[in-house]
């Protein structure tokens, strides 16, 4: 028995599921989950000293690789002045102006701990704002595990073949509205049908919880002008995107503006971090300034935010990695889909910049209903042979795989190679 499967055993005696997060769970390829030890650039290391090569990078933080020096250096230097006050610090405010100066749909910004909490907390603002109570959100689309937004949920509850969550009453998801994502006449059909009662549109602006689903010509300028028409708000889901597609994120890689915006994982380089920001008028509801309440003892934590703005800054100064990340995306999941096609297989190849999932069907997919019509056993049997020759990735078939600055022509060279071999 390895190291893995017996902290494993220990694990599932202690922790629901032997983990702190559905998504690490390897139920559905049936195999006890790796315990990770230790990472650097590219490369993840097992408690069995298993080398990975590693395309999930913390669910995207790592865009410059693990344990980056210069932010590793922050964090060292920032836990020397102590983790935690409760109280204001200056760097709360350098992370805000920093943001806010360079993403020209973010006038104010308000950090708090995780992407849950960034979009529960955008959707009261929202809702606030407007004094209307329906969202309108996607089948397939995961804004985190708020009550409101566990319907059709996508990745970790369509891996455990659960569409939505017990313990959620009917009444928190009674004014949350299901649309088709890439589907402008269903969002047009919720507006006509809620009155002039919906207070916003939530979407990841390219799905990445139901695999990845890039957005189709027209489809986020479209919910954009129905927003406007209907005097609702567009809120862009970027836990995922936001400084990923391009520094500014989705909105600025579609040139679509959204007057909210929820953001995580890569602006805590690691961390636990996220945050919600957007036009001044709205977020000035926020208290203590407005009547929205919304709190957090942590947010903001100084280590955490010396982390982040590491990294932003880093970015920011270095934005020819987004070009270099385009090109990566291309040489790796381009050179998938060229195997697959050659071999003759009924896959899809969908991907956009960094971002990237093969899905084993023989149809597009373009939503929830086409990414459901994937083989879940063969992507299985795909997933433990590539591990099996050290590579890793998302145990699902509805995740993303990410690609990072740390992953060499090299590496991805060789990646193909087991491709090839394991198709």
């Amino acid at each position: 028995m390895t190291k893995s499967e017996k902290l494993f055993e220990r694990a599932v005696k202690r922790i629901p599921g032997g983990v702190n997060s559905p998504v690490r769970a390897y139920g559905s390829i049936g195999e006890a989950p790796r315990f990770i030890d230790r990472a650097d650039g590219c490369y993840i290391y097992d408690v069995d000293g298993n080398r990975y090569i590693d395309y999930i990078d913390s669910w995207g933080p790592m865009i410059l690789g693990h344990n980056f020096p210069a932010i590793r250096e922050s964090v060292l230097k920032a836990c020397e002045n102590g983790l935690s006050f409760g109280c204001a610090t200056e760097i709360e405010v350098e992370m805000a102006e920093f943001i806010c100066e360079r993403i020209p749909h973010v006038d104010m910004i308000r950090m708090v701990n995780s992407g849950t909490e960034a979009v529960m907390s955008a959707i009261r603002v929202a809702r606030g704002f407007t004094g209307k109570n329906k969202i309108i959100k996607f089948a397939g689309c995961y804004h985190g595990h708020s009550d409101a937004m566990l319907v059709s949920a996508g990745s970790g509850v369509m891996t455990s073949g659960v569409p939505d969550s017990a313990g959620v009453p009917k009444g928190c998801t009674e004014d949350t509205m299901l649309a088709v994502y890439n589907d402008i006449g269903s969002v047009k059909a919720l507006f006509e049908q809620a009155d002039g009662q919906v207070a916003a549109v939530i979407v990841e602006a390219v799905g990445a919880n139901m695999g990845v689903v890039p957005p189709c010509e027209g489809f986020l300028e479209g919910l954009r002008a129905l927003c406007d028409q209907y005097h609702a708000l567009l809120i862009f889901d970027e836990v995922i995107t936001g400084f990923r597609l391009a520094f500014g994120g989705a909105a600025q890689y579609f040139g679509v503006t959204p007057d909210l915006v929820t953001y995580g994982k890569i602006i805590g380089a690691g961390m636990p971090v996220g945050a919600y920001g957007g036009r001044r008028d709205v977020m000035e509801l926020v208290s203590p300034a407005g009547k929205v309440y919304q709190a957090g003892t942590l947010s903001g934590n100084p280590v955490a935010m010396a982390a982040g703005l590491t990294q932003l800054k880093y970015l920011y100064d270095h934005q020819e990695i987004y070009k270099e990340l385009e090109a990566k995306g291309q040489m790796l999941y381009g050179g998938m889909e060229k195997i697959a096609r050659e071999k003759g297989l009924k896959v899809q190849m969908n991907h956009i910049s960094s971002l990237g999932s093969l899905f084993f069907t023989g149809q597009p997919v373009v939503d929830y209903v086409s990414a459901k019509t994937s083989d879940t056993k063969a992507f299985a049997e795909y997933f433990k042979k590539m591990l099996k020759m050290g590579i890793h990735m998302a145990p699902s078939q509805f995740e993303a795989m990410f690609l990072s600055a740390a992953h060499t022509d090299e590496i991805i060279m060789e990646t193909l190679d087991a491709v090839k071999l394991v198709l």
